[in-house]
């Protein structure tokens, strides 16, 4: 089976690589020179353009920042026209980007008027699952599309998840990406208050770990340097999930709550100290670097 696949960064560079070492042969392609130079030192074939990764491919991939560039990539921006009008009738799509519902949901009607399945898988799991291949899928679609990618998700994931129809995976990965925001933010301002009393911060994350407050953040990925190995925070907050991406998603939620009526204030909360940690300059750290907001600086 050919894939193209497009867009390598921290999430889609990896994801990539692992379907390349299952035996597909891919196709791949990404603005950044670095990135697409990351996987052609691993073998993974390079395209000029993203066009340029659909020659045979009965699958794409695809991992973007944004709705914007989704809707580009696919649709066509300023009078280019989009992915979509260059795939054949019968070709599978498979966006995992974390986008708006909408979006997803305007691509796969799009496609499926051109008889292209296109269905919404954003993941879960960082970066750390991308390579060792252990992310959950949420996918929007068709249960029969969804069969179609199954062999091709299970090379980048151990847990798929039918959501519903088309957006409905967004949906879930909103949800999901909210509460991840609200537990890291909970984590850090405890580790911070522990910490300004003068408690051993790894004492306090095992303790905490292994009572009512333990939550993913505490059992994989500690804000608090050097209390965990191998994350971001032992590595000054450098790759993982960038602030501004969970940024991003934490606006996404809001405004579907908006559209739908429905009350997440601690959402809100969570979206404006993400915003105030950003506008502080840390944009570009680990969404975890939220502790700085509340270590003492005395």
């Amino acid at each position: 089976m050919k894939i193209a696949f497009i867009g390598l960064g921290n999430m889609g560079g990896p994801m990539a690589l692992n379907l390349h070492k299952a035996g597909y042969q891919l196709s791949a392609f990404d603005l950044s020179a670095a990135a697409c130079e990351v996987l052609r030192k691993e073998g993974v074939p390079i395209a000029a353009s993203a066009a340029d990764t659909l020659a045979d491919a009965e699958v794409v991939v695809s991992m973007l920042p944004a709705s914007q560039h989704v809707e580009a990539l696919y649709l066509g921006s300023e009078g280019k026209p989009g992915l979509l009008e260059k795939l054949s009738a019968g070709t599978l799509v498979i966006d995992s980007s974390t986008i708006a519902a909408s979006t997803s949901l305007k691509v796969a009607k799009a496609g499926a008027k051109r008889g292209v399945a296109v269905i919404d898988a954003p993941v879960s799991g960082g970066t750390a699952g991308a390579t060792l291949g252990t992310l959950t899928f949420m996918v929007g679609g068709s249960k029969a599309d969804l069969e179609r990618a199954r062999p091709v998700l299970e090379k980048m994931g151990s847990n798929i998840f039918h959501a519903g129809e088309a957006g409905a995976g967004q949906t879930a990965k909103i949800c999901n990406n909210m509460l991840l925001g609200i537990l890291m933010i909970g984590t850090s301002e405890a580790i911070a208050l522990g910490v300004a009393n003068g408690l051993d911060p790894k004492v306090l994350s095992e303790i905490m770990r292994r009572s009512s407050g333990g939550n993913w953040a505490l059992e994989k990925y500690n804000p608090l340097p050097g209390v965990m190995e191998n994350v971001p925070a032992f590595k000054g907050y450098a790759g993982g999930f960038g602030t501004d991406l969970m940024l991003k998603d934490l606006g996404l939620a809001q405004e579907n709550a908006g559209a739908v009526r429905a009350s997440t204030p601690l959402g809100g909360l969570a979206r404006s100290l993400y915003a105030s940690h950003s506008l502080a300059g840390h944009g570009a750290l680990d969404f975890s670097s939220v502790i700085k907001l509340f270590q003492n600086k005395s």
